[in-house]
């Protein structure tokens, strides 16, 4: 795999298999975590997704597997949930330890009362994108927080347009928050796609986790939101080149020390249910 490309992705997907469409028990999810880990690939690999009132089910299924280094875990809470994640760190510590925290906000004043879990963890804040998300946005750099976007779901409303994500990658970019996606990023490229595994599944027009990241870094260099969602939208695996030394789409570059420096403090990672169906769709096509 090209150099770029592998800066791309690295430490990107964080593991949700307890979610729809895959919805997996505890136990299956835990065990496909501890498989993804050794693995080749595993430099892919981020946290493990759980929901803070199933912490004592995930230390339940994955204590037999808690035996290397610690497992790296983002929690979906709530400002109440305090006291829950710091007993579970303290619990697990050396083992698993919830380093993130992502919690939904739908007013300012809910990015305030979220502000009190930063000291436990790093705080993603989802927000909602149909409408201008700069005062969320503005608020939650304030608060020192984090952004998240929902790029998708199992049915197509649930999918916001090309021209809201690049509002959100550019209102992010202009106030400095660090964000992550979720839910919708299982291909690398723009297209249609089965919304669940179900036999038949209705299918829907989806992002692509190449489309996001990369959107992402160009934003986060002024490029206006209109050219933003032309790549959001994008389809042709042609119009994108990847080299060692960089990414380009069309006549736009990245260079390999652009997407190191926009991961590390930007474009941070996505939440999907699968580990394995983004990495597989992307080595089918000729990129790598």
């Amino acid at each position: 795999m090209k150099r770029a490309l592998r800066t791309l992705l690295a430490d990107l997907i964080d593991y949700a298999g307890l979610f729809p469409p895959a919805a997996l028990s505890m136990r299956d999810a835990v065990a496909n975590y501890a498989a993804y880990r050794a693995r080749g690939d595993a430099w892919a690999l981020a946290r493990f997704v759980v929901p803070v009132e199933r912490l004592e089910e995930f230390a339940a299924a994955a204590e037999p597997h808690l035996r290397d280094s610690s497992w790296r875990l983002s929690a979906l809470a709530h400002a109440g949930h305090n006291h829950a994640i710091r007993d579970f760190n303290t619990r697990l510590a050396g083992r698993a330890e919830i380093d993130v925290v992502e919690a939904r906000a739908a007013t300012v004043d809910d990015v305030h009362a979220l502000s009190q879990l930063a000291a436990l963890a790093t705080v993603y804040t989802e927000v909602p994108v149909r409408d201008d998300p700069d005062p969320l946005v503005a608020a939650i750099a304030a608060c020192g927080l984090r952004a998240k976007i929902r790029t998708g779901g199992v049915v197509a409303d649930a999918f916001p347009s090309a021209a809201q994500v690049a509002r959100f990658l550019a209102t992010c970019a202009r106030h400095r928050v660090p964000f992550k996606a979720t839910a919708g990023l299982h291909h690398p490229l723009r297209g249609e796609y089965a919304l669940t595994y179900d036999d038949g599944a209705p299918h829907g027009t989806m992002f692509g986790f190449l489309n996001v990241m990369l959107a992402a870094s160009f934003a986060n260099r002024g490029l206006p939101e209109t050219e933003l969602a032309m790549l959001l939208e994008e389809r042709d695996p042609g119009a994108i080149e990847v080299r060692d030394d960089g990414i380009a789409w069309r006549d736009r570059e990245l260079t390999t020390e652009m997407l190191a420096a926009d991961r590390a403090a930007f474009a941070v990672s996505f939440g999907s249910c699968s580990f394995r169906e983004p990495l597989d769709d992307l080595s089918a096509l000729p990129l790598t």
